[in-house]
């Protein structure tokens, strides 16, 4: 069973699952509100899902902010009640969480036992609802993630593409430094685990996990790359002029983490899954929604008669 179907992880997640030949349902808030014990119970009790995948949350990093109550909800009430129902049902619970645990403050890659000290609400909301679940079920496994994208929903891929349609020259920082992840492959490992976990009864595999790309960059050198291919792919036109700012020139609301590399060796000695080769993601992201708008342009030009 997936749980926030409607997100980034969750669209790569069902695309995969149409594939498969598991059992498998996805909801998104509409059909399963994951803070709603009752909700999520009798989803529980009808399909009897051996894993759950929890790929909802609130992500709205700068908002969060603004509204703590509602990131809460999602955060920490939404995981603590899964969690406390997938033990009570005999279900491993699968989950997504995030860099901003930490300061962003080191100078090398982050392991899950690095100490955490998060900076705003989303971070401590999320940090908090792995605090739940590890509380409320042991069979669980917590991914930290970073930087995601995908052809799916809002990211910073798509708004740099987006803005290199509009504008000759763009401006990104260049002094904060992560691992961006496609959520194509957090589905893919996503999946790997459930059958591993689902197949074995070795309790060592289950617990807290980095999965992050492959290659550290900056926003600005992600940025280049991103509209580098997309020229190439001739997904755009012309290639707008990347300059690099710093986190200064750029205010936000929330601070961001100037550091968010995650070390994902843990996750591939337990579980064989290699790290997200972002450089790959980008390119199968562009091709999808290359693909996405050569049938868009095709439903129209079969609208037109002469």
């Amino acid at each position: 069973m997936v749980a926030g179907g409607n997100g980034q992880v969750g669209k790569c997640l069902i695309d995969r699952l149409k594939r498969s030949d598991l059992a498998w349902e996805a909801h998104g808030r509409a059909t399963l509100d994951i803070a709603d014990e009752r909700s999520v119970a009798e989803h529980l009790q009808r399909f009897k899902p051996s894993v759950l995948i929890n790929a909802a949350a609130y992500t709205s990093v700068d908002k969060a902010e603004m509204e703590p109550d509602v990131a809460a909800r999602a955060n920490i009430k939404g995981p603590a009640t899964l969690a406390k129902l997938c033990q009570e049902h005999g279900c491993s619970i699968l989950h997504i969480s995030t860099d901003y645990v930490f300061s962003g403050d080191a100078s090398v890659p982050y392991t899950p036992d690095d100490p955490v000290g998060p900076s705003g609400v989303y971070g401590a909301t999320k940090l908090e609802g792995e605090y739940r679940i590890q509380d409320a079920c042991p069979n669980h496994v917590i991914i930290r993630t970073a930087w995601v994208f995908s052809e799916h929903g809002n990211n910073f891929m798509k708004t740099m593409l987006r803005l290199a349609s509009e504008r000759d020259k763009l401006q990104v920082v260049d002094d904060q430094q992560g691992t961006p992840t496609y959520a194509g492959h957090i589905a893919d490992a996503l999946l790997s685990i459930a059958h591993q976990v689902g197949a074995a009864d070795d309790s060592d595999l289950f617990g807290l996990y980095h999965f992050g790309g492959n290659n550290p960059v900056t926003w600005c050198g992600f940025a280049r790359y991103i509209l580098e291919v997309a020229l190439d792919r001739g997904f755009i036109s012309k290639l707008p002029r990347v300059n690099g700012i710093t986190t200064a020139d750029f205010p936000t609301p929330a601070r961001r983490p100037s550091y968010s590399v995650l070390d994902s060796t843990l996750l591939k000695s337990r579980f064989g899954i290699d790290p997200s080769n972002w450089q790959a993601g980008v390119q199968n992201s562009l091709d999808a929604l290359m693909g996405a708008k050569a049938v868009h342009s095709n439903e129209n030009s079969s609208q037109v008669t002469a």
